[in-house]
């Protein structure tokens, strides 16, 4: 039967039965009277009631002829035989009230219920905001945040150092604003754009520029927020997210952290596949593959870990580009300094080009850090502005942690410490290529650091030789090798040197392939390339054990010769290193100037 005619039966037989009760009512309030006990009395007193029905609370009486009103049967409620017999000498009506106890009966039923169920819709409400999921009907919702020009508030203008990723996303801002110029000569624009680089380097930064740039509607939403604790809830958002985007078309769609949703599938999961963040990634991989980019649809994502991602993901027709946003070269760091300084007042000494050169590998993160750390500095000494010993004293506090004022050394550590700072300090003024020196400081900072030598680099390098690489590890041991010449004896503040001077041996045989004797073999698995996470890089060298000691013996070869060198360096400018050391003592801290000072007044050995 169709669900229509069905319809129409159930409303004429709910009409038929409501016709019955409405006669059955009709005809009762026709025929039958109540009236109180003493008239009841009285009918029976005077012959007129020819049957007496008689139940727990009424008396029901037939009448043997009609009555005035024509009613045919009386009822009246009952009242005990002896409160009747006392009441009737009074000769007034009475009557007995039967209370009705259907309320309360009702709510004795409901109100325990209705307790119930809103304890325990509290406790869920509860529960499920902690997780994170919203209302009971909106699991299935996606949670992405709506921006549009007026929120993002971010333009081209507020993003630096990265010239070439905002080439590349103009091309992008210039479809969304003319599509139809896009599709003259047959061309489509990509469907995704995949922000890749470091942490901190201003991807998400970059994707909102997109979106204030276009004035076109942002949907911005993190990876890990597709997928929660019941299954297929993850999938529904996908498809939630993608309807609501075409409904507001033209549009960007940002999902940041892409890895938590995209990783590569089979790689940790169950065997079966019946993964809840597989399923979400199926469904993202169909919704791309199911909408057309004429529309203005443009998905855009960030990850610092591409090296993980589905290749569905990657492959044409779906992210057809990848930017990448790097860490910013000197001058890229100089325009960010420039777009944050804005923010802060500036003295007439700063020279950002200087601060640009004393930050290399800092992201964009790091460098608007340091622009408030300076601010702050300056508020802390009551200055007017900031000035450029602000900005040093931020570098110095990002790089080396915090002065520890209350860190009290002896005399002889004082004195072991200077030694060990200097020596870094004449080895790195001695080596061709290396770094010159920024700053010496015997005060104690961060963690574990009793004294740390700054070098600034005078540009921007990638690519390094062998000598570099081992002038680098001999700079490292120079330390050491002052504590060696001077005291004759060891001690364990070069433990932070040491680690970092085999690290780069190791790299140089195992990676880099700088012993000739083992090959130009790599013995390691290649690192992840934006991320510098310390258990993802300390894997062993899968080879024979022959091999692991030839490869041992290289490594410890490679520190050992330039350890040899730092402390020729150290014996043949000894006097320097004694007097820059009593001076180090002296005023704890030399910087650039009072380094080139020492150096050019003392004669050659």
């Amino acid at each position: 039967m169709e669900p229509q005619a069905r319809w129409n039966l159930t409303y004429w037989l709910f009409a038929f039965f409501l016709i019955l009760l409405l006669q059955d009512w009709w005809q009762t309030a026709r025929t039958i009277e109540a009236v109180p006990y003493s008239e009841f009395e009285q009918a029976l007193a005077q012959g007129r009631v020819a049957e007496v029905i008689v139940s727990d609370r009424t008396l029901t009486g037939k009448l043997k002829a009609p009555d005035a009103k024509g009613k045919t049967v009386i009822i009246a409620n009952r009242v005990e035989p002896d409160l009747a017999e006392r009441l009737s000498q009074y000769h007034v009506p009475y009557t007995r009230v039967v209370e009705s106890t259907f309320l309360r009966d009702l709510l004795s039923w409901i109100v325990p219920v209705v307790v119930f169920f809103a304890v325990w819709f509290f406790l869920f409400r509860k529960f499920v905001d902690k997780q994170g999921m919203g209302g009971f009907m909106t699991i299935g919702k996606s949670r992405a945040k709506v921006y549009v020009e007026k929120d993002t508030g971010v333009t081209f203008e507020d993003v630096a150092g990265v010239d070439e990723a905002k080439a590349e996303l103009a091309e992008i801002v210039d479809f969304l604003k003319h599509p139809q110029e896009y599709g003259r000569l047959g061309a489509r624009i990509p469907k995704g754009v995949l922000l890749v680089g470091p942490p901190g380097t201003g991807k998400t930064l970059l994707a909102k520029a997109v979106a204030g740039e276009a004035g076109v509607p942002f949907f911005s939403i993190s990876g890990s927020e597709f997928v929660e604790m019941f299954v297929g809830v993850g999938a529904a958002r996908v498809r939630d997210l993608f309807e609501q985007a075409r409904q507001k078309a033209p549009a960007i769609i940002f999902i940041d952290e892409l890895d938590a949703l995209g990783r590569a599938r089979g790689v940790a999961g169950p065997i079966g596949g019946h993964d809840e963040r597989e399923q979400t990634l199926n469904q993202l991989l169909t919704e791309m593959d199911g909408f057309d980019s004429s529309v203005g649809l443009i998905i855009l994502a960030a990850t610092n870990r591409p090296e993980i991602l589905d290749p569905a993901l990657l492959r044409a027709g779906r992210f057809d580009r990848q930017v990448l946003v790097d860490r910013p070269d000197k001058k890229g760091r100089a325009q960010i300094l420039a777009v944050h300084a804005r923010k802060i007042r500036l003295a007439p000494d700063v020279d950002l080009d200087k601060v640009a050169g004393l930050t290399t590998g800092f992201s964009g993160a790091d460098l608007a850090n340091l622009v408030n750390e300076a601010a702050l500095a300056a508020t802390r000494r009551g200055g007017s502005a900031v000035e450029m010993q602000d900005f040093t004293m931020a570098i110095e506090r990002i790089i080396a942690g915090l002065e520890k004022k209350n860190r009290m050394l002896s005399p002889r550590e004082r004195e072991t410490v200077a030694y060990h700072e200097m020596g870094h300090a004449l080895v790195a003024l001695s080596l061709p290529g290396s770094d010159p020196v920024h700053k010496i400081s015997i005060v104690p900072r961060g963690i574990g650091a009793l004294g740390y030598t700054i070098q600034r680099p005078t540009e921007d390098r990638y690519l390094m030789t062998r000598r570099d690489l081992e002038n680098k590890i001999a700079v490292l041991l120079g330390g050491r090798a002052a504590e060696k010449l001077i005291f004759g004896e060891y001690s364990t503040g070069a433990a932070d040197d040491i680690a970092r001077a085999t690290d780069i041996a190791r790299d140089m045989v195992t990676r880099f392939g700088f012993d000739e004797d083992l090959g130009f073999i790599a013995f390691e698995a290649q690192r992840p390339r934006f991320l510098d996470v310390p258990e993802l890089t300390s894997g062993g060298c899968k080879v024979a054990e022959a091999t692991q000691h030839r490869i041992d013996a290289a490594i410890r070869a490679i520190v050992m010769s330039a350890f040899a060198r730092a402390t020729e360096i150290l014996e043949s400018k000894r006097a320097l290193l004694e007097r820059g050391a009593k001076l180090l003592l002296e005023k704890e801290t030399l910087d650039e100037a009072a380094i080139r000072a020492l150096v050019e007044e003392t004669p050659p050995a």
